[in-house]
């Protein structure tokens, strides 16, 4: 797993050379130790530079099918950074636990340690406390949709959720899937999935299985016209909006999975 992951990293790396622009002037950047399910964890903190005081937080989970991916690719330093700089948002990136050896519910129970720890430490972190919320790309997503849902359950609702890239469901939904993967990276996308999932009922790891969507944080959904994940996206946005959260969804016409991260055209 080690090497796989070590290929991920120089992967994603060269893309993000290719790709995405150098981490723009004006962001603060510094490593964090915050805490997670199982214990303490690294995390990377952006901040605009020229904001003095509390700002509205997100916590920012990467993508990596759920068994990779880490706060230390090139790709995530450079996003985050233009992202906190645009939005006048402090993105925290969070360093979780990845499959198979920690799957479901360990990278969940982490994102909730560590927003309450960020409550907790809010004044000495220069976090808005009332403007907390959650976001991640690909998997990263699925696991902050499904925190939004625990974090509800628990009476500790957040400000707002973006869900990026989202797979919806650990299932297949909709066509898009099987219109835009071959046969066996269908069966990839599955196995990662079931991986992460380790048997847990739909019920509790799929976002778009949970049994009650009502008082959610407002949700940013951003999805990708060809990203085979794109129609359980369009489904959860949907699913929201019946049960009265706020949702503002946002496809990106000529995108895939990966491109909407990009800076340059990818063609």
């Amino acid at each position: 797993m080690g090497a796989r992951r070590r290929a991920q990293r120089e992967l994603s790396d060269l893309l993000a050379v290719e790709f995405t622009e150098p981490v723009p002037a004006g962001v603060e950047i510094d490593d964090l130790t915050i805490a997670g399910g199982g214990g303490p964890l690294r995390a990377r903190r952006f901040r605009p530079a020229s904001v003095i005081g509390a700002l509205p937080t997100i916590v920012w989970l990467h993508g990596g099918g759920w068994t990779g991916g880490t706060i230390d690719e090139l790709l995530n330093d450079r996003l985050c950074a233009d992202r906190a700089l645009r939005s006048g948002v402090q993105i925290i990136a969070l360093e979780y636990r990845l499959a198979p050896e920690h799957p479901f519910p360990a990278p969940v129970d982490d994102a909730v340690a560590a927003l309450a720890d960020l409550r907790e430490r809010a004044d000495g972190l220069g976090v808005d406390a009332e403007r907390l919320g959650i976001g991640g790309n690909s998997a990263g997503a699925t696991i902050a949709a499904t925190t939004a849902l625990r974090q509800r359950d628990i009476g500790a609702p957040l400000h707002h959720q973006t869900l990026e890239v989202l797979p919806a469901a650990l299932r297949i939904v909709g066509a898009s899937m099987g219109r835009l993967l071959l046969p066996a990276e269908k069966e990839s996308v599955e196995r990662l999935a079931d991986t992460y999932r380790a048997g847990a009922p739909l019920a509790e790891a799929s976002p778009l299985d949970a049994p009650e969507h009502r008082g959610l944080a407002p949700a940013l959904i951003l999805a990708a016209e060809f990203d085979p994940l794109r129609d359980g996206a369009t489904a959860y946005a949907d699913t929201l909006r019946r049960a009265g959260v706020p949702v503002v969804l946002r496809i990106g016409r000529g995108h895939d999975h990966a491109s909407p991260r990009s800076h340059r055209p990818l063609g």
